[in-house]
């Protein structure tokens, strides 16, 4: 059996199918689907139960975990940048984490987890997944903080040679449209361009940057999902690892990219960047993957070219996954 929590969310989902596309039908998937739309990613798949995230929790406290369970997934979270609730993000993130990583531990139960580029906070200690730097980085905003919290204490209690630690950079692909303001700009963008017939960037206040020249490491989901499987297929990894292209774009590149899929000439007209988020972006993300490659992992890494238009046929068929 394989416990996916956030198995109804964005990369959570993706990873439930393909776990299907596998033969593993055997799966939990653990989340809180509340008001909104995200069931529709459960459509389709192919899955044992689904259990309330707090049940769930409960279900850890109390030993009550089925006995077969080999796998889990710990991808469930809030992944709001801009939460300001610490003691909401300390328990999901952090407390949450903590009591399902011991039971992992203690039950033998191979523990994948979700941590997040956002811990690197503005990158002055670079972007090396190399577990000895981890007290050194600075995050910017709780949710990045959060992420390195539980860091930290895998480390600390000496679990980073049992666990596996998966810091995601910038996802984009199908299965995000619940997200609301946390929705890649791949996906804002490909409405605003269909209605508007533009695509707005934010201004760089950067000398060192251009207007759109900002630069993240953007990962199609596919390929953010595939290297997360290869750590349930191959038990000898272990530690924290980037999952990324281990390639710095430009937001103009991912507009290049965009228009070009939807067979449109560019237009991107520059905005002025909200007050509250000045101090908190990140001009500059990369992943390094060479940990990762080490570990045996030798699939292609899609290029924004390639992962957008692919993106863009699925958000001109469908909501949510079709694959």
């Amino acid at each position: 059996m394989v416990i996916v929590t956030g198995g109804a969310g964005f990369i959570g989902s993706v990873l439930v199918y393909s776990l299907n596309q596998r033969g593993y039908d055997d799966i939990i998937i653990v989340d809180r689907l509340g008001e909104g739309e995200k069931w529709k990613n459960l459509n389709g798949l192919k899955y044992a139960d689904v259990i309330h995230k707090d049940d769930f929790y409960e279900m850890v406290i109390e030993d009550q975990l089925p006995s077969d369970v080999e796998t889990i997934f710990h991808l469930g979270a809030c992944s709001s940048t801009t939460e300001t609730d610490a003691d909401y993000l300390l328990f999901n993130n952090y407390v949450y984490s903590v009591e399902l990583a011991k039971y992992s531990v203690d039950n033998g139960i191979r523990f994948i987890y979700a941590s997040s580029a956002a811990t690197y906070g503005n990158g002055e200690n670079g972007y090396d997944d190399n577990e000895d730097k981890i007290e050194k980085l600075r995050p910017l905003n709780m949710y990045g903080y959060s992420k390195q919290m539980f860091d930290l204490w895998t480390k600390r209690n000496g679990l980073l040679n049992e666990i596996v630690g998966l810091k995601y950079f910038n996802v984009y692909g199908p299965n995000e449209y619940h997200k609301g303001d946390m929705m890649s700009v791949v996906r804002k963008a490909f409405f605003q361009i269909e209605k508007e017939g533009k695509m707005k960037l934010f201004k760089s206040y950067k000398k060192e940057y251009s207007d759109g020249g900002q630069m993240r490491d953007f990962i199609y989901v596919k390929d953010a999902v595939e290297m997360t499987i290869f750590f349930m297929e191959n038990k000898d990894a272990s530690g924290i690892f980037n999952i990324g292209t281990g390639e710095a774009r430009t937001w103009n590149d991912l507009a290049n990219a965009l228009f070009s899929a939807l067979g449109k000439e560019p237009n991107i007209e520059y905005i002025e960047m909200p007050e509250e988020l000045k101090n908190k972006y990140q001009y500059f993300t990369q992943a390094n993957i060479t940990k990762i490659r080490n570990a045996g992992y030798d699939k292609p890494i899609s290029t924004i070219e390639e992962g957008v238009a692919d993106y863009v046929k699925y958000m001109k068929g469908k909501e949510y996954i079709a694959w």
